[in-house]
């Protein structure tokens, strides 16, 4: 038995005495092979432990049925019901899936498209970093495979894009502290114009303006790594305002929860003193006290969906797809900002 030997179709072939299209023919299950041959070759292939290689098939067919995922960041939760969702989509359709992070940084995130394509993928899902300014090395690979942009994107790059309604979930979060009686809330975003951030934070200000309420500078801060760390330091700012306000909209959940443990670490009364609300409906949402009140944010759907107008578009080489798909999120409340 051969050892530490990649076994080819060409091994097969010799082993078995037969050509290697006829071994090839006989493992995808040819017509023009008898179904002795068939139960031949497949015995001995499995035997061997043979697998194909599937960029040595792709080259001949110009398919692999591999799609390429690039995310900023795997280990934040939201992404990885994303994750999720590619991959339960894309085993339904017949894909396989590489997924890579590109670290939120833009010269990784150009590597990475570099790669998928040197790779052959048949389509490319992308959530941009938050510092990507240019994206002509995008615009180019979407000359080349079909691409998707899902949740970080741009108006600048002409695809299809799957997103939330940032701006209205945003919104709607924000009239709700309005309507539970608040009237100073700030809000924590991030530094970057990222698409994302800029979006909600139209949000807040869209409900601060229909409420007559009004805009104070000094409730709005930003920091770029919006993460619970950051969120407890901003906490501590809030505290130290002259006049404190008494609701805080920050633009993730892991913002917020930070929040919440300084406010609880200094005895402030959740949401009696200051209500807090986040975004994203993480699984911490529901593992803090007070819970989280949160806009879902469906990951999975998102991925779900990506896959589809992936594919889609794979399947009509002709035809470039280029729209943008909303979907649905909803606000779910809880003990932060309303007493249940």
């Amino acid at each position: 038995m051969r050892k530490k030997t990649t076994i080819t179709l060409k091994h097969l072939a010799e082993d078995l005495n037969l050509s290697v299209s006829t071994v090839s023919r006989a493992l995808n299950n040819h017509q023009d092979i008898s179904a002795d041959t068939k139960e031949l070759v497949c015995s001995y292939a499995k035997k061997m432990n043979y697998f194909p290689n599937l960029f040595a098939k792709g080259f001949r067919s110009q398919k692999t049925h591999i799609i390429g995922l690039i995310v900023p960041q795997i280990s934040n939760y939201f992404t990885s019901t994303v994750i999720e969702g590619v991959l339960q989509e894309a085993e339904e359709k017949g894909y396989r899936v590489i997924v890579s992070e590109s670290k939120n940084r833009p010269d990784k995130q150009e590597e990475l498209i570099q790669m998928m394509r040197q790779f052959g993928v048949d389509g490319l899902l992308l959530s941009l970093t938050r510092k990507t300014k240019n994206v002509q090395n995008i615009i180019a690979a979407a000359e080349r495979i079909p691409l998707v942009l899902l949740d970080k994107v741009s108006n600048k790059i002409p695809c299809t894009h799957i997103i939330i309604n940032e701006e209205q979930a945003a919104f709607e979060a924000v009239e709700h502290l309005i309507h539970t009686g608040k009237k100073n809330i700030a809000i924590i975003k991030e530094t970057e114009k990222s698409f994302n951030s800029e979006m909600r934070y139209r949000g807040y200000l869209k409900a601060l303006k229909k409420h007559n309420l009004p805009i104070d500078e000094q409730y709005i801060l930003s920091t770029e790594d919006i993460s619970l760390q950051h969120g407890q330091r901003l906490a501590y700012q809030i505290l130290s305002l002259q006049k404190r306000p008494d609701a805080v909209f920050t633009i993730t959940d892991d913002c917020a929860i930070g929040v919440i443990k300084t406010f609880k670490k200094l005895q402030i009364k959740i949401p009696d003193d200051i209500a807090v609300l986040g975004f994203s409906n993480s699984l911490n949402s529901t593992i803090i006290s007070p819970k989280l009140t949160t806009v879902d944010q469906p990951g999975q759907k998102i991925g779900a969906t990506s896959v589809k107008y992936l594919v889609e578009e794979i399947n009509n080489e002709n035809q470039v797809i280029s729209k943008t798909v909303e979907i649905k999120t909803h606000l779910v409340v809880r003990e932060s900002t309303l007493k249940l």
